[in-house]
């Protein structure tokens, strides 16, 4: 799956389920937060996505 295409299906996805004040909300907090400074529009977006669905980087399972 290209970049466009799976950004198009995350919009999509905010659109769909009235996530759109959320995700606009973590994408800004996360504008001020350093460690997203690296990743790409699609990386961050992934993750905004992520966030707003419940999901805690904190409580993951680490990778070996």
């Amino acid at each position: 799956m290209s970049l466009e295409d799976s950004m198009m299906d995350m919009y999509n996805e905010v659109r769909d389920k009235g996530l759109q004040n959320k995700f606009d909300a973590q994408l800004e907090k996360m504008r001020s937060q350093d460690k997203h400074d690296h990743k790409t529009a699609n990386e961050k977006w992934d993750y905004a996505l992520r966030r707003i669905q419940g999901w805690n980087p904190n409580k993951s399972e680490k990778k070996l």
